[in-house]
């Protein structure tokens, strides 16, 4: 019985060939067209590099994804391991978006021909215009302030002024994050030599006074929330609101002559292989969705008409005046000097 009946579904699948050779042309097509149908439609991916923070890169992964249905496969690292990745993935481009946590750095890859222009992107017009590019190249959608983060149970005098920081009672109880894994301290080094001609002198008062250089944001503060060190240079602010809400006893202040902020900033590589896809991210971390979640982190908003939470706001801040336009090259030099001081 099995043998018969493999020989008539045999003979049916050559009776049917028979009949498709005989028919038109049109039959054969409307058979592709109802198999091909019948196929479950693929799920769009979107290869996304971003240099954190990790719980809101997570939160804006899972609301993009549930958003648009579009599946996206993340890197995350630091600004710098970014870049040596994208630098090692040349001849063969991976990624379809960037993150950075530096625009120094993601204007160096305008400056490089490895980003291509999204003047159209939605909510462009609310962006701080001094985070993002002219050109539609990168949108500067979020950013942190770099002030000094202190332990409030070691500290009597809290700091005012980033001069302070040269006073006795500091003698080798302060950090500064290593600027070669920090792109925020690299920053806060940049902007704040660019705007005081006396930074340098400042800075070499805190090398007299034994300023540790001490390792990325999160090794740095972590020193001062086990009170190892008393106080963080350049602190990362959202990292230290954060531990703050956790219990921990760290806060945060802004010298009142000023302070650098650091935006963080999203671009689409010229090599995007779902060029789509990474316009649909662009437009949801530009979105009142996405810059929500972006506060959710402690992290200012590209766009100001969103409520920060638990936190300073941006006119709060006192800020040194930074042009971050072509200011990637001027950074390596700085990082030079600051490195020979550091020695």
């Amino acid at each position: 019985m099995k043998k018969r009946f493999k020989l008539l579904a045999t003979a049916g699948v050559l009776l049917a060939l028979t009949l498709a050779g005989c028919g038109n042309n049109k039959s054969a097509e409307s058979v592709n067209n109802d198999a091909a149908s019948a196929k479950p439609k693929e799920v769009q991916t979107l290869t996304v590099y971003s240099a954190g923070p990790d719980g809101l890169a997570a939160n804006i992964q899972q609301a993009f994804e549930e958003k648009t249905g579009i599946k996206v496969e993340m890197f995350q690292g630091t600004t710098g391991k970014i870049l040596s990745r994208l630098e090692a993935e040349k001849n063969n481009p991976v990624a379809d978006i960037v993150v950075l946590a530096s625009v120094a750095s993601m204007d160096g890859l305008k400056e490089s021909n490895q980003l291509l222009s999204y003047k159209e992107a939605e909510n462009a017009s609310k962006m701080n215009r001094d985070w993002s590019d002219a050109e539609g190249y990168y949108y500067g959608y979020s950013a942190s302030a770099l002030g000094i983060a202190y332990n409030t149970k070691n500290t009597k005098d809290i700091p005012t002024e980033w001069t302070d920081l040269a006073k006795p009672e500091w003698q080798g109880k302060m950090n500064i994050p290593d600027p070669s894994l920090s792109g925020s301290a690299v920053d806060f080094i940049y902007g704040y030599t660019e705007a005081e001609k006396t930074a340098w002198e400042t800075i070499q008062s805190w090398k007299n006074n034994g300023l540790q250089v001490n390792g990325a944001n999160k090794e740095a503060l972590d020193a001062v929330i086990t009170g190892d060190k008393n106080a963080t240079i350049a602190g990362v602010d959202y990292m230290a609101y954060k531990a703050k809400a956790s219990g921990e006893p760290v806060e945060i202040v802004y010298p009142k002559s000023g302070t650098v902020v650091s935006p963080r900033a999203v671009g689409i590589m010229k090599d995007a292989k779902n060029v789509e896809g990474a316009k649909a991210y662009v437009n949801f971390l530009l979105s009142d969705e996405g810059q929500k979640l972006v506060t959710d982190a402690y992290l200012l908003p590209g766009n100001n008409e969103i409520a920060v939470k638990g936190r300073a706001a941006l006119d709060e801040i006192p800020q040194l005046k930074v042009n971050w336009k072509g200011s990637e090259s001027k950074q390596l030099d700085i990082l030079t000097k600051f490195n020979d001081i550091f020695r």
